[in-house]
């Protein structure tokens, strides 16, 4: 837990933002803010959420701080990747051939 803390603190100096604005944007008087942040009160999941959102960022980037969180797996994200290569239209066709197969090189030979 002394970890999270660390990290809300060195995110709120590093943007600015005192005890005081932090705590009244959710709703807190400073002294029960900086209780917590000194681990005299408890932490709870929704005044994290409320935090975060102060600091512009997911309870996940807050927590593994200063890493950022990616799915393993990649799920939700899609990649694109774009190549281009000028070739001569006779190593061109050759190149269609390899990559696609012979039915969609013509068809995109006709384009």
């Amino acid at each position: 837990m002394n970890s999270i803390l660390e990290n809300i603190d060195t995110i709120r100096r590093n943007k600015g933002y005192s005890q005081e604005y932090i705590a009244t944007q959710i709703g807190m008087k400073q002294a029960g803010f900086s209780l917590i942040m000194s681990g005299e009160r408890e932490l709870k999941y929704n005044t994290l959420l409320q935090i975060a959102k102060v600091l512009q960022l997911s309870v996940i980037d807050l927590i593994t701080f200063p890493e950022k969180y990616v799915l393993s797996n990649g799920e939700g994200m899609s990649t694109e990747a774009v190549l281009q290569i000028k070739l001569d239209s006779d190593k061109k066709d050759q190149i269609l051939n390899i990559v696609f197969g012979e039915q969609i090189a013509e068809l995109l030979k006709s384009r």
